[in-house]
């Protein structure tokens, strides 16, 4: 009984002073945003948010913005939410409640022109990059509307496709805070929360900027990869976005692939994957001793190669310090085929390997007396 009242009693001490700090983390729901207050210039500062997903793993930024957008001779604000993934790219705009654009005379955007306005703003090498709000104002105009058509010179000639017409400033003052210092900060946010965890999510996301950063996180300088990442770049590899498929595997060296086993593997992406990437691998097997298996199907499809592939592969197999028997008569093997500039060079590379088995020695002696009669 006793044991029980200083159990209640302690119970009501939590409760009247609460919890410990680590018990009420331990219990606390998720974050779902975070804030971060952004100074630029020492003068300006403003609010980014990091949502976070029904797990706790950060999303997404965003950012409410309210901005002036100076023309000629007055300034109309502008609210509007941006959204960035977690590397700072930008991601898609809204509004708050009531907020519309509206262009110079005071017409507002039409749905082509905020189609338009994510196009722009979707695009991180506008031209808009390298122009001066100065160079938007053509001399002589002034007090003229915000308008492409008017004679503002040979900036606004220029940029005419890449803003609104009716727009050109607020087209201009957006791109520039959603390519602005704001993806620097983003970025050192995001390497904040670099975990392992994190590093796996990037790696396995449709986002190709994602598995970029990750995959420079997880191969280092030498080419050597953490065993509990090669699983996730080898899934790259064989992924439908040849372009990460072929950085992953130049990033990494030569004895991620040192194995029959990962030999094998490589070997059957090989005969799946497109023809840019099937280069890409016959070029990567440049640095990597073969296993037998490797010889011998390097071997029994060169004749099924083009030209540019066949070159590849033979080189490949003249350039091994020791080609397994197997693989040296299955070389022989193709000296009957139809194709004479295949069998010729086939046959110049048996020369170079000298091989002893009588049986190779004997169809050389065949293919060079029927060459000789020809």
């Amino acid at each position: 009984m006793r044991k029980q009242g200083w159990l209640f009693f302690g119970w009501a001490l939590l409760v009247y002073f609460g919890f410990p700090e680590s018990a009420r983390a331990a219990v606390a729901p998720p974050e779902k945003v975070r804030e971060y207050t952004i100074t630029e210039n020492d003068t300006t500062s403003y609010v980014l948010k990091l949502a976070f997903d029904e797990s706790g793993n950060p999303s997404y930024y965003f950012r409410n913005v309210f901005t002036p957008v100076c023309l000629t001779g007055e300034c109309k604000p502008v609210y509007i939410n941006f959204y960035w993934d977690l590397l700072g790219n930008y991601l898609r705009f809204d509004f708050p409640p009531r907020e519309v654009l509206t262009k110079m005379d005071h017409e507002e955007f039409k749905p082509e022109d905020y189609e338009k306005l994510q196009d722009i703003l979707s695009n991180s090498n506008s031209l808009l990059k390298d122009v001066a709000m100065e160079d938007l104002i053509g001399k002589g105009t002034e007090n003229l509307a915000d308008s492409v058509d008017a004679k503002a010179g040979a900036t606004l000639k220029t940029i005419k496709n890449v803003v609104i017409d009716g727009a050109v400033y607020t087209c201009y003052t957006l791109w520039h805070l959603a390519h602005g210092s704001v993806v620097d900060e983003m970025l050192k946010i995001t390497e904040t929360y670099r975990t392992d965890a994190l590093l796996h999510q990037f790696l396995n996301s449709t986002n190709h900027h994602y598995q970029y950063w990750a995959m420079e996180r997880v191969i280092d300088q030498s080419g050597t990869v953490a065993a509990s990442f090669s699983a996730d770049l080898m899934q790259i590899m064989r992924a439908k976005n040849v372009f990460t498929a072929r950085h992953a595997l130049q990033k990494v060296n030569s004895q991620f692939f040192s194995s029959a086993e990962r030999q094998t593997w490589l070997w059957e992406t090989y005969t799946k994957a497109s023809y840019p990437l099937q280069i890409a691998i016959l070029k990567k097997l440049a640095t990597v001793p073969f296993r037998a298996p490797l010889a011998q199907q390097t071997a029994q499809f060169l004749l099924k190669a083009n030209p540019e592939q066949f070159k590849l592969m033979l080189n490949l197999l003249a350039a091994q310090p020791r080609l397994p028997e197997k693989a040296v008569q299955t070389l022989a093997n193709h000296l009957t085929d139809s194709n004479a500039d295949y069998t010729a060079e086939i046959y110049r590379v048996l020369t170079a390997l000298k091989p002893r088995s009588p049986l190779v020695q004997h169809k050389m002696r065949i293919y060079k007396e029927a060459i000789s009669k020809s």
